[in-house]
């Protein structure tokens, strides 16, 4: 009997995910139906395949969505995860099985009972980060805890970045996923952590200077900044009682100081709407930050007010993106500060043909055994194919795919909301996707912690 895979959404982060299934739909007796709000954007080669069905659809339109869950085998959600909480319960109208990228919701995750008591899985947090970060982390986890460590330190840093050989501006840095993700990143309240056992805040107006430096063996030193809350993760690994835990984002060095400068000047505030946004030049854009003279030019005006030198490398990075120039115009209507500089940022940093992607994942493991600390550090750095076949791509769309092929071949059992943070679920994954090149580097490290001379922190 042919198996109906239902994917709901064919974005950037699906090429590998829909290659995957047809290049095993022969031989695993799969059917792929893909609905998107726009069947076109579908690659030719997946509408055209003879496994394959492409239709429109509209996620609101409640009879169309309901009649393909209800005649699908499992349901690929790729949609916005606001979007989620309707496929997920028409999944459980219809018994169907159900995976996801997304952070699980606390809406989806109060369907948890429900979803067990009809024996079904509901796999979330199964693409790169969250879910090649679950999996490989518990790996370790788990088998230092098997042979009696007791775990003192967990940091886990990722960043989807530019590849070296495509890597060619200032900011060593273009758009590898949802631009919009990138300018507000951090806000939304203080990021907080925790180190040597006390708690740590960082205001958002602080959270680009404080970066912690991780060297990567063949692709140099990157930075880090902190994830707004590092703390969810304590319950769901079992972290109670560490002393350190910490999750960041890694950008190349430099680019956290240079972000910095919108920071302070508000051009990543998304809360009010520019009057007049539509077709305001760069230039004006700008200058809507800075104080009035009458006889200053812009770039004079932002070198005082945020003290920055003529020759400073940051007067570069903001000359490269063309943010001083009159003739080049925003047309967004009633747009948000943050709106207006992602479409400026978009014009320099969008991958071009011939670009690469690249991502890097990092985790450090402190631990106590043996009454001896220790650690373990792990990296895996994937380099993308193609404007289309992107590392990002891979590594969100890879593990999705492995996971719902599992759940259909009962190997993946476990009925409930989850995420993939038990052995039956993280190692068939992590040993398939070593085959495609995706795998951690470990290596032991002198373990530090914070205060290695127990100075308070």
């Amino acid at each position: 009997m042919v198996r109906n895979i239902l994917v709901l959404g064919a974005g950037k982060s699906t090429s590998y995910l829909l290659d995957y299934f047809l290049e095993k739909s022969t031989s695993e007796n799969l059917h792929l139906t893909i609905g998107d709000i726009d069947p076109k954007s579908v690659p030719e080669a997946v509408r055209n395949h003879q496994n394959c069905t492409v239709f429109i659809l509209d996620i609101f339109d409640d009879p169309t969505r309901k009649k393909a869950i209800s005649e699908a085998t499992i349901v690929v959600s790729m949609l916005p995860a606001k979007l989620h909480l309707k496929v997920a319960e028409d999944c459980l109208h219809f018994k169907k099985h159900l995976v996801t990228a997304s952070y699980i919701s606390d809406d989806i995750r109060k369907l948890d009972a429900e979803v067990k008591d009809n024996g079904l899985v509901f796999m979330n947090e199964i693409g790169l980060d969250p879910g090649i970060d679950h999996m490989s982390a518990m790996q370790v986890i788990d088998r230092i805890r098997a042979k009696g460590g007791k775990m003192l330190l967990f940091e886990s840093f990722t960043g989807g970045l530019v590849a070296p050989e495509s890597d060619n501006n200032l900011w060593n840095y273009k758009f590898t996923w949802n631009p919009r993700n990138v300018v507000l990143a951090g806000q939304g309240g203080a990021a907080k952590f925790i180190q040597e056992g006390t708690y740590k805040y960082i205001p958002y107006h602080k959270l680009f200077r404080r970066t912690e430096f991780l060297e990567v063996e063949g692709y140099g030193t990157f930075e880090a900044y902190a994830n707004r809350d590092s703390l969810w993760y304590r319950e769901s690994y079992g972290l109670q009682n560490v002393l350190t835990l910490y999750r960041g984002t890694m950008r190349r060095v430099g680019f956290s100081k240079a972000w910095n400068i919108f920071v302070q000047l508000g051009m990543t505030d998304d809360s009010y709407i520019v009057e007049g946004s539509e077709g305001m030049s760069y230039r004006e854009f700008v200058n809507l930050f800075l104080p009035y003279s009458p006889t200053d030019s812009v770039e004079l005006k932002l070198r005082h007010y945020l003290k920055i030198d003529q020759d400073d490398i940051f007067w570069g990075k903001l000359s490269e993106l063309d943010l001083f120039n009159p003739n080049k115009y925003i047309p967004l209507k009633n747009a948000t500060p943050a709106q207006m500089l992602q479409y400026i940022l978009e014009d320099s940093w969008t991958l071009k043909d011939g670009d690469k992607d690249m991502i890097v994942m990092y985790h450090k493991f402190g631990y106590e055994l043996d009454k001896k600390k220790k650690q373990i550090d792990a990296n895996m750095v994937v380099v993308g194919e193609s404007r289309t076949h992107t590392a990002m791509a891979k590594t969100v769309g890879l593990p999705v795919a492995i996971a719902t092929l599992d759940i259909l071949n009962k190997k993946i059992t476990t009925a409930g909301v989850q995420i993939p943070i038990s052995k039956e679920v993280y190692d068939p994954i992590l040993s398939e996707l070593k085959a495609h090149g995706i795998a951690f580097n470990e290596f032991d490290a002198p373990y530090l912690g914070y205060n290695p001379d127990s100075v308070a922190g």
